[in-house]
């Protein structure tokens, strides 16, 4: 059992260990019963509409609004209402965004061959929802992660839900970030009937195409009882998790104060410390419990450290990056005398960021690509939110005589193998018999 060290971490010492795997901690499965209490409320909205959002808003968030959308007007005044300052900052980092998700962008694309031309391209999805969590704080931040890849992908419309305050309100701040990022809507509506709303439409809520975003499990869980219905990133996007490697050439409170970064998101996150020199683990552990002594959110970042907050002792680099593999983190922070030597074994990371001067928190707001990433062990087969969330890819495809006589004959031949007649007969009937005598002819 790992032995409690000082106030917040719980040491795991893997050094000598063969199983690496089998001795680390894993974290809780997600619950029946939240899937069940999620389902419940999914099909509360699917029945009953705008009356199921007010019950389940007034339960959790303590307000109904006024109108479940926010009126246009009143986001788009939000945008001089803010500090000059924060506005700047809004607008910098959505450039950035921006400008990185355009990269994304894929060209059409034609390949030809024996007579037959195939055009493909990605189309955009007509409307997109974006999720965007509230309660505990405001993320501006997240409004521009979800929304500005939508309008880079070139979706039509884009919708944004978001949990009202107790007054039923939401936040300037975030209504100036959706209208820096040009949302259609925003609705005033969270949690899990806010997933349910915008996969079924209500009332006042219209349906979308594909639903993105971060939240917490309930959140998550919603996405994934949507999915199939409508489009959802095959990653779980919910409690914020880091995971810090760290060997003592950095000074211990960058590694502490990333450790804390991520953790003051709440419980039910993750946060890990590797390291190979037990004396740069100490160190870092009591720079945690400094910088925890004065931190505003420190409940929260003790809750996180308390149910999921870890120091791992290992062998050396390639023990570490086995580790991380095996945990498949959210944000994974190398801060090393050679940070390579684990990085280039990582396979399972949402967001990687190398070096003493690359904090998580760059990404979080201003670096470039979307803070939305994949938790929950879903880094093992998900990445960030990208523009390929917002398309499908479609093609079509145009034959000439040439290739008609080339592929016909092996399309009848597949067609009566797999008893489909009419299959065979369609080419058949363009006269592929004929074209395959001229053509023997010809020669």
């Amino acid at each position: 059992m790992p032995v409690v060290l000082g106030v917040v971490l719980s040491r795991v010492d893997l050094r000598g260990v063969a199983d690496i795997a089998g001795r680390l901690p894993r974290p809780e499965p997600v619950s029946e019963g939240s899937v069940a209490a999620v389902r419940e409320i999914i099909d509360a909205v699917r029945a009953e509409g705008d009356a199921a959002l007010a019950r389940y808003t007034e339960q959790f968030d303590g307000a109904v609004p006024s109108s479940w959308r926010v009126p246009p007007a009143e986001v788009g005044a939000a945008r001089d209402c803010i500090e000059p300052s924060l506005r700047a900052a809004l607008e910098a980092a959505a450039e950035s965004i921006a400008e990185f998700h355009r990269g994304q962008a894929s060209k059409e694309q034609t390949h030809n061959r024996q007579g037959i031309t195939i055009r493909s391209w990605d189309q955009p999805v007509r409307r997109a929802g974006c999720y965007v969590p509230g309660g505990r704080a405001a993320y501006p931040s997240t409004v521009l992660m979800t929304a500005l890849p939508a309008r880079s992908a070139g979706v039509e419309q884009v919708a944004l839900c978001v949990p009202p305050d107790s007054d039923g309100k939401v936040a300037d701040v975030t209504l100036a970030a959706a209208a820096i990022a040009e949302v259609d809507e925003v609705y005033a509506v969270g949690g899990a009937q806010a997933v349910a709303a915008m996969a079924y439409g209500t009332e006042s809520v219209g349906a979308v195409d594909v639903i993105v975003g971060p939240g917490n499990v309930y959140v998550a869980i919603a996405k994934q009882l949507v999915a199939g219905s409508v489009g959802v990133p095959a990653a779980f996007a919910g409690p914020s998790e880091v995971v810090v490697v760290a060997d003592g050439t950095v000074p211990a409170e960058y590694a502490a104060v990333d450790l804390i970064v991520q953790a003051e998101h709440g419980p039910d996150g993750l946060a890990w410390l590797i390291a190979w020199d037990p004396g740069a683990a100490d160190e870092v552990e009591k720079a945690v419990a400094r910088l925890l002594a004065d931190a505003a959110r420190r409940d929260d970042i003790t809750a996180t450290f308390e149910r999921s907050g870890h120091t791992v002792l290992v062998d050396g680099p390639e023990a570490a990056a086995e580790v991380v593999n095996f945990i498949a983190p959210e944000h994974l922070q190398v801060m090393t005398e050679a940070p390579g030597a684990v990085i280039d074994r990582v396979q399972n990371a949402g967001a990687i960021f190398r070096g003493p001067l690359a904090p998580a928190s760059i990404g979080d707001y201003v670096a470039g690509p979307s803070h939305v990433l994949p938790t929950n062990g879903t880094a093992r087969f998900a990445g960030a939110l990208s523009v390929r969330d917002f398309t499908k890819p479609m093609h079509e495809v145009s034959v000439d005589a040439e290739g008609l006589a080339a592929v016909g004959p092996h399309v009848a031949a597949i067609a009566d193998a797999e008893g489909l007649e009419a299959h065979a007969q369609s080419v058949r009937l363009r006269g592929i018999d004929d074209k395959v005598q001229e053509g023997t002819e010809n020669e």
